[in-house]
């Protein structure tokens, strides 16, 4: 059966949506266009494959894991191209072999139950292998001179996002007290991305991601949890969650991939996931909040998740995967 749960269509949207905030700000619409579009076809069509493709196995993560991988590279490699001077008329051949490369690596990494920090590490080995050969490739059909070729095989849109990130974090270290430095990130308009080699910023990430999280809970069960983590750690998730504009300094695919992380990292818990659990967290909710109070919570909601609220409260449970309901419950109890 298909990945239940997986909205393809709606998840490649999102992520090409918050793309536009990353774009450089010098292209021209048409290179906007083209970075944007990239990414949206790419993760949609791999979104696609992996959602009607039964024979791969894989469940919900791991397809979002692998969608969100070629959406990443798509906006990096793209990027790439606009800055190399290849003509606009080769960049889509380059894409397709980019894409192509990836969901193959993807598939067969994430089939041989590779560690995640593997994967991403063989992906980008090659996905940096297949562009040389697609540049390589143009200057052997004459398509491009010795120039370009250089030019192009220079780019690297990712490690310039990576450079740009720590000189700024080194700067305002420069003028913060000592205090101030411990886990808090640069002050400035850029987004933070995901380091490729995991690196020491890979905890600083999380910790920012846990951060955007914890700005949407309740402060007293933020403070049940902040309450288990080293006192430092805390004091940092602390001194994000102050930064009003915490959002627009984290690469939102970067986030997203410290999500996956932690998630696949925490223990089991034994948590009974039954409809009838999932019906009466919502209903206790109800206590709380009228309808028309539910009705304004849930207003940019999908009809889906809408139809499952209502169908709760009057008993019913709506079939979405339990995982995604028991989300969508807690959601709702954060928010009374």
């Amino acid at each position: 059966m298909a990945i239940q749960g997986f909205d393809y269509k709606g998840f490649a949207q999102n992520l090409a949506q918050q793309a536009l905030e990353l774009i450089p700000p010098d292209f021209n619409d048409n290179q906007k266009n083209y970075v944007a579009n990239t990414l949206l076809n790419f993760a949609t069509v791999a979104g696609q494959a992996l959602y009607d493709d039964e024979s791969l196995g894989f469940n919900l993560d791991q397809a979002v894991m692998i969608t969100q991988i070629i959406a990443e590279w798509s906006f990096h490699k793209s990027v790439d191209l606009v800055r190399s001077g290849i003509p606009q008329q080769y960049w889509d051949p380059v894409m397709q072999k980019i894409a192509y490369t990836i969901f193959e690596i993807a598939k067969n990494a994430f089939h041989q139950g590779l560690p995640q920090d593997q994967c991403l590490q063989l992906i980008e080995h090659h996905v940096k292998k297949t562009w040389i050969d697609c540049i390589e490739e143009l200057k052997d059909k004459n398509l491009i001179d010795e120039g370009l070729k250089e030019q192009a095989e220079n780019q690297s849109n990712i490690d310039a996002m990576m450079q740009q990130a720590q000189a700024e974090q080194q700067q305002a270290a420069q003028v913060q007290s000592p205090q101030m430095q411990q886990g808090v990130p640069a002050q400035s308009g850029a987004s933070v991305p995901m380091p490729s080699n995991l690196g020491a910023n890979t905890k600083v990430l999380k910790l920012a991601t846990l951060a955007m999280l914890f700005q949407k809970m309740k402060q007293e069960r933020v403070q049940t949890i902040l309450n288990k983590f080293n006192p430092d750690d805390a004091g940092s998730v602390i001194k994000f969650m102050e930064m009003p504009d915490l959002q627009s300094k984290v690469d939102p695919y970067s986030a997203m991939r410290c999500l996956q992380e932690i998630k696949a990292n925490l223990p089991a818990v034994g948590q009974n996931l039954t409809p009838s659990t999932i019906i009466s967290k919502i209903q206790n909710v109800s206590q709380y909040l009228d309808r028309s109070q539910l009705e304004q919570t849930l207003r940019m909601e999908r009809g889906k998740v809408k139809k499952f609220v209502f169908s709760a409260l009057e008993g019913e449970y709506y079939e979405i995967p339990p995982k995604v309901a028991n989300i969508i419950a807690t959601h709702l109890e954060d928010s009374v």
